[in-house]
């Protein structure tokens, strides 16, 4: 018997809507530099600078009378 759901002109073809479609990247070197990005870097001297002068105000520096 012969296949009724597709006539012989017809070819089978998978249908994309254009929402679908992959086109061209913007930056194609951006994106290889995305994917071969690396960690966490560590933290910059300021921030360390910082939380110690943060550390330094919360102590106290006159000891109590006990």
């Amino acid at each position: 018997m012969a296949n009724k759901a597709l006539a012989t002109r017809q070819k089978m073809r998978l249908r994309i809507e254009p929402s679908q479609q992959i086109g061209k990247p913007r930056n194609p070197i951006a994106a290889l530099a995305k994917a071969r990005s690396a960690g966490a870097h560590a933290k910059p001297l300021s921030s360390e600078r910082q939380q110690a002068k943060r550390a330094l105000k919360q102590v106290k520096l006159v000891p109590d009378d006990d």
